[in-house]
């Protein structure tokens, strides 16, 4: 326990940069996503998916974000971003996807499953984490600083007012509470074929802890959003489990533990965001859902 407790601080940087949000934390999760690709690539051993075609797919995506996103590093809500960055990322998923198929022509012998499972990283880490940067830009009512909105001497700061902020309440919280939870009451095995130490209890406690962490930052940060932010914390804590659970059955087909040694007591980069990486895709269709049905502001 005092292993994973020390070990939680080395995430600490995490909340500075979801603190500072916008080109911050875009160059946070292109690092994160770098370094789960290393991570990714390693745990096939020889049978390796084609790392230039997912590097090639994660940069481009980046890159791409960053010049046709609207003037200066003020993106502009959900509307102002639809037709320009919402249509280079599903551009850019045709773009990967090719590059993905091309790869296969130079694998010859190997086994096509290389291939396949180039596909699943750029999909599985490029893709879902960029949602983080989504969430950030679409919505955040952000703080500016050394300048008007809108100005390119502007620093755009998200603060407290992010809903990046429930996107990690509700993976981490759903984490942390059903550890605890199942640790206390756990007795029922939830999926023992899966995750041997996975409780029904703990995962029950998980939800309501999402619950719980959602609804109260709402109500102090995010009050215009409380009500969906309570529908997000139920959501979101299915979701991530769903997507560590997910994690747990590539890692034992693989016949691996952990995904990396980076962080002691918790495995590498990937094994920490791994229900970060379904939370953040329902958080911002959630959101972004809301907006188109009912003309909701942020």
């Amino acid at each position: 326990m005092k292993t994973r407790a020390r070990s939680a601080l080395v995430m600490a940087p995490l909340l500075i940069i979801v603190f500072l949000g916008d080109y911050f934390l875009m160059a946070g999760v292109f690092l994160l996503s770098l370094y789960a690709l290393r991570e990714y690539s390693a745990a096939f051993g020889e049978k390796k998916p084609t790392s230039w075609a997912l590097w090639a797919s994660l940069g481009l995506l980046y890159a791409g974000f960053v010049v046709v996103q609207p003037s200066g590093s003020v993106p502009a809500g959900p509307g102002g971003l639809f037709m320009g960055s919402y249509l280079w990322v599903l551009c850019w998923v045709f773009i990967s996807l090719v590059l993905c198929f091309v790869s296969t022509l130079s694998m010859g012998k190997k086994d096509i499953l290389q291939g396949m499972a180039t596909i699943v990283g750029v999909l599985y880490i490029n893709f879902l984490a960029f949602h983080i940067v989504l969430v950030d830009a679409s919505f955040t009512q952000p703080i500016y600083v050394s300048g008007a909105a809108g100005s390119w001497l502007a620093l755009r700061i998200s603060g407290l007012r992010s809903y990046v902020w429930i996107v990690m309440l509700s993976a981490f919280g759903t984490d942390i509470f059903a550890y605890l939870t199942g640790k206390l009451f756990g007795r029922h095995k939830l999926i023992p074929s899966v995750s041997p130490n996975k409780t029904v209890e703990g995962s029950i406690g998980g939800v309501i802890g999402s619950v719980a962490l959602c609804g109260l930052f709402a109500r102090f940060f995010l009050p215009q959003g409380l009500a969906i932010c309570i529908v997000i914390g139920i959501l979101g804590g299915v979701v991530s489990q769903l997507g560590d659970l997910s994690a747990s059955a590539m890692k034992r087909r693989l016949g691996i533990k952990d995904w990396g040694t980076l962080i002691p007591g918790h495995g590498g980069v990937l094994d920490r965001i791994d229900s970060l990486l379904f939370t953040a895709p329902l958080v911002f269709y959630t959101l972004l859902l809301n907006v188109f049905m009912t003309g909701a502001g942020i």
